[in-house]
């Protein structure tokens, strides 16, 4: 990750040179400042309890007031009906121009700044507005997904049905024969710590369209659901069109985007991966976000070989081989065996620091990571193939250490230690400040809270505050932390929520139309320097959900610029005030209309 406030270090017999220069750039930074209406936002100034006072934090001298940023009008085309489903960065028109080694071509590849669409993407024909959680969970209309791939090639495992209008979800799936609610119930006599708060957060790998994810929201455990892009299955997309986490990403090269030590529990049901090949490197990864005592989950192959063998094409004895493999690889990387009944077995990532000490050993393997690249940086990092040793000050974020859930969600994490800035009083102050912001956006949004609003994300969190505030809505919240921002991730997913590191020059690694409500403060001031706001605003109606809302809080120098280009979306904007009144600062609330391509109307 990179950090903006790093200093750069000055020689000593450099010094006398650089004293022109530096006050030539702070008079340089002082014009800018004045030119460009840029004030230091909140987001990106993580206070401690002594900070100052939100309505002075955002105010400016009198003489550095400067009008706001004005750009011409402009409107937007709307795409043709093939990109519909346009993922910008996982776009399969692409993947021929890349290797197949390792899956390479389903991960990340955007398209370079001359070839991004600049036109709005279109609803499929007969779209309408998606069913309304809970019912959601169950059922989802056909026409807002409209692919019958998973439901012809998986009919007799009843991941979905279509019944008329609209695509069923039984609950089914490769390794629920008796329903996903049967399965996790058998999990949970496995791992009790599921049933207590103990495990809050889990990430399910090869998720299929969700129903595990799904079925853990009852029970006060939040998944991020994980399925590559490919040309029919829509996991994905079915996912969060049923109001259910989901992202879309793939082991292969790259890390995932996730800080390390992260995830309470990480599940795979049959998903296919390879786990002891290539070095065991797609299992390194696991064990890089899961939290030390925390659980890995396997269902299928290998897992009980001596009953399925047959089943899975193959021999017992290659099965066999293959279990001991897994088991040993497991092992060497500090898994322990923690319980394992039928289908299911279940690995703890262990917390003893003299397991670690072992990879230190020359002839260790795979061997233990040096410190050349950061455990938490996870935006387009290469994977390795070595263990990501947990660090011993952080003892306290063992899984059994923490917090159960739901008091976990107010304590301030040990993690905040590492971040520049943070301490208890910062995480306190940041808490308090978004439940107060939080009762006002409701006044201005009384949509927040009702059936209208379910899967929400956060563009440019700090510690989650905003997700925090929220918690007793009947939503969820994907926190994201920038790349270039102060690395905060870690806190957020220490307070059992969830998020992603992203690049907001870039796409989101999500479908067109999976988010109800978009919430950004101050992105566009911390941002804007390096990202086409016109870009990121063509975004946010990709993955905004027609009649979805956004409330984009922001200096008052972007805010009319803003509203020029959500005009040219044909979104409906109105300006309101911060709770605090102040004029620096301004909130926008936005409205995507359903639009109706001209051709099909």
């Amino acid at each position: 990750m990179k950090y903006k406030d790093g200093k750069p270090a000055v020689h000593p017999d450099k010094k006398s040179k650089l004293i022109p220069m530096i006050i030539l750039v702070a008079a340089l930074c002082g014009f800018s400042f004045y030119l460009g209406g840029i004030f230091c936002s909140e987001r990106n100034s993580i206070k401690t309890e002594n900070a100052m006072d939100v309505t002075k934090a955002v105010q400016t001298p009198k003489d550095a007031e400067v009008a706001p940023l004005q750009i011409k009008s402009i409107a937007f085309p709307e795409c043709t009906i093939d990109y519909q489903d346009l993922t910008p960065c996982t776009d399969p028109r692409r993947w021929k121009k890349y290797g197949h080694h390792r899956l390479t071509f389903m991960e990340r590849h955007c398209p370079p700044p001359s070839e991004k669409k600049e036109c709005l993407v279109p609803p499929p024909d007969g779209y309408k507005p998606p069913i309304k959680w809970p019912k959601s969970r169950d059922q989802c209309w056909y026409r807002n997904v409209p692919y019958d791939w998973i439901n012809k090639q998986k009919s007799n495992q009843n991941w979905l049905r279509k019944q008329g209008e609209k695509f069923l979800f039984p609950g089914g799936g490769t390794m629920f024969p008796k329903g996903v609610s049967a399965y996790v119930d058998h999990m949970q006599d496995l791992i009790p710590e599921m049933k207590d708060g103990t495990v809050r957060t889990a990430i399910d790998t090869g998720c299929g369209v969700a129903s595990w994810g799904g079925d853990l929201l009852d029970r006060g455990i939040l998944t991020v659901s994980l399925a590559p892009r490919d040309n029919h299955e829509a996991q994905v997309q079915f996912a969060l069109e049923r109001g259910i986490p989901a992202i879309l990403g793939i082991i292969s090269t790259q890390r995932l985007p996730f800080p390390s030590n992260s995830f309470d529990m990480a599940h795979c049901s049959r998903c296919l991966i390879p786990w002891t090949e290539f070095g065991g490197i797609y299992l390194l990864e696991v064990h890089r976000i899961l939290r030390p005592g925390g659980f890995w989950v396997l269902s299928g192959p290998p897992v009980n070989y001596e009953s399925h063998w047959k089943g899975w094409n193959t021999t017992i004895e290659e099965q066999r081989s293959d279990y001991e493999s897994l088991q040993e690889l497991l092992t060497s990387m500090c898994f322990k065996l923690y319980n394992k009944k039928d289908d299911i077995a279940v690995w703890k990532k262990v917390s003893d620091t003299s397991c670690y000490r072992k990879l230190a050993a020359p002839d260790a393997y795979p061997p233990k990571c040096d410190d050349s690249l950061e455990p938490d940086s996870a935006w387009y990092t290469p994977l390795r193939p070595c263990v990501v040793v947990p660090n011993p000050k952080n003892a306290k974020s063992v899984l059994q250490s923490v917090p159960k859930w739901p008091e976990r969600l107010h304590v301030a994490p040990v993690r905040l230690a590492e971040i520049h800035g943070g301490s208890a009083s910062a995480f306190k102050h940041d808490d308090g400040k978004w439940k107060v912001r939080a009762k006002h956006y409701k006044k201005l949004l009384p949509a927040i809270g009702t059936d209208k609003i379910r899967n929400v994300m956060d563009m440019n969190t700090a510690y989650g505050g905003f997700a925090a505030a929220v918690i007793q809505d009947p939503l969820w919240v994907m926190n994201v932390v920038s790349s270039y921002a102060v690395n905060t991730l870690a806190v957020v997913y220490d307070r059992g929520l969830i998020g992603t590191y992203h690049d907001w020059c870039e796409a989101f690694s999500t479908y067109p139309r999976t988010y109800d409500l978009l919430h950004l403060d101050g992105l566009f001031t911390a941002e804007s320097h390096r990202c086409d706001m016109k870009h990121v605003l063509l975004e946010m109606d990709r993955i905004l959900r027609p009649t979805g809302y956004a409330i984009i809080r922001e200096s008052s120098y972007f805010v009319d610029a803003i509203t020029t280009i959500a005009k040219g979306m044909r979104w409906s904007c109105r300006k309101e005030d911060t709770e605090y009144g102040v004029e620096k600062e301004k909130i926008l609330i936005c409205q995507k209309k359903l639009r109706t391509h001209p051709t099909r109307a």
